[in-house]
């Protein structure tokens, strides 16, 4: 899945150069495709995961994981506690992208293929950008509406055809996950202004133990021969969205950012449901089918267009 950030977040200039010889903007770019790569195996993940597991537990049980490792970075890096006036926005990362969007498409995974759900995902970063305009108060122009319509046009479309012409009760927890996620990513990208974007993720993930922690220990409890059969196949899933997708992406993500700039990285998202059809393909062994790869060109370049139209204040 992908992940916005202000566009207001400093980077260094440009022309400098790392101890490796490449400018930052290259590393940056570098680093912000190495997150977009972790991103996208998601939902290939996801699929491999809930295919034994509880789909519920999926989605609380990475964040009791990813919780606990950014509990572990908050301490090593002594990082102070965040403002009180701060939680409100805390919690709705937590709300959206700790928990809606992974118990949404864990729960989609159980029927969707990760190819179907890879297309409807790839409209997240044009739905991140028109939560975050309308939480600011900005006047999206006209150029960026057309693009908002006709990528959720191209996204119903493609799931009305794949489905037989009606949505799956699937299909809307994949819409529902996008908004989920976009509305957490909108409200994180305005808090990583003062806070910094790993600061803002590490305390939604630590924020959403008291209700993760609880599920998971209860689910556990029910039925424990479930977890102890359910295979290294599963596991291994579960084990990437939770320390990868929950966690370590991030870091690359807000990194790039911050060195190549906002603008610039920000466009290797736009690769994502290419990336994430090719991991379906590889982890899951569906098929390339060419539709699907039409459809996300479509929505790649609607978002494109989307992501360059102007917003005034």
């Amino acid at each position: 899945m992908k992940n916005a950030v202000p566009s207001s977040l400093p980077g260094k200039p440009l022309a400098t150069q790392g101890h490796s010889g490449l400018s930052d903007e290259s590393m940056g770019m570098l680093l912000g495709l190495a997150g977009v790569a972790i991103f996208s195996l998601t939902l290939p993940f996801t699929r491999m995961a809930v295919a034994t597991l509880d789909p519920v537990f999926v989605a609380m049980g990475r964040a009791v994981a990813a919780g606990a490792l950014a509990a572990l970075w908050l301490w090593w890096k002594r990082a102070a506690l965040p403002p009180r006036t701060a939680l409100p926005q805390l919690l709705v990362v937590a709300a959206g992208c700790v928990v809606g969007f992974p118990l949404l498409t864990s729960i989609a995974m159980r029927s969707l293929p990760a190819a179907h759900g890879a297309v409807l995902v790839g409209v997240l970063p044009l739905a991140t950008a028109l939560c975050s305009a309308l939480r600011g108060h900005e006047r999206p122009s006209p150029a960026f509406w057309a693009s908002a319509v006709l990528g959720s046009a191209l996204v119903l479309a493609f799931a009305l055809r794949q489905s037989g012409g009606s949505l799956h009760l699937a299909d809307l927890a994949v819409f529902a996950a996008v908004l989920a996620a976009a509305i957490g990513y909108a409200e994180g990208g305005r808090l990583a202004q003062s806070m910094g974007g790993q600061q803002v993720i590490s305390w939604g993930l630590v924020l959403s133990l008291p209700v993760a922690l609880p599920i998971s220990l209860w689910l556990i409890w029910q039925d424990p021969a479930a977890f102890v059969h359910a295979g290294l196949r599963a596991w291994s899933g579960f084990a990437y969205v939770s320390v990868f997708s929950m966690f370590i992406g991030f870091f690359f993500w807000y990194r790039g950012m911050a060195l190549g700039g906002v603008a610039r990285v920000g466009q290797v998202q736009l690769v994502q449901p290419f990336l994430s059809l090719l991991g379906a393909a590889l982890v899951l062994g569906e098929p390339l089918q060419g539709e699907h790869m039409l459809f996300a060109l479509a929505v790649i370049a609607v978002v494109g267009v989307g992501r360059r139209a102007q917003i005034r204040r």
